[in-house]
């Protein structure tokens, strides 16, 4: 085990050595600027981004696992109901549903679903 761990220990070391002696060293300004996907570069890298993204991110994860949850309760409810008739899981259900109906008007009322203001 020892001997694994001084082999896996000297094979990063010889590549991390490797990589610095064979690599090129041409700097440029080019490659010190920031990557933008396709497009001209702003003049810093450094911008702020309008909060409304990440609410808007945040309000999608939240419907988004609600759509996660729902899809096996109604497999597991419709073969519970042929089976049993129990109506327990539905109601419960419908609570989830509920919150999540009322979360979603309430972030309408509060003007987050608007883009522009």
């Amino acid at each position: 085990m020892a001997l694994a761990a001084v082999v896996a220990v000297m094979a990063i070391g010889g590549m991390f050595s490797a990589s610095r002696f064979l690599s090129a060293r041409r700097h440029s300004v080019a490659k010190l600027t920031t990557y933008e996907c396709g497009i001209p570069p702003t003049p810093y890298s450094w911008s702020n981004i309008n909060v409304r993204f990440y609410i808007f991110a945040i309000l999608f994860l939240i419907f988004d696992v609600e759509a996660v949850f729902l899809f096996p309760w109604a497999v597991i409810f419709m073969q519970e109901k042929i089976n049993q008739g129990n109506v327990l899981p539905f109601y419960a259900m419908m609570m989830f549903l509920g919150v999540l109906f009322f979360a979603i008007i309430y972030a309408w009322k509060k003007g987050v679903l608007e883009w522009q203001k």
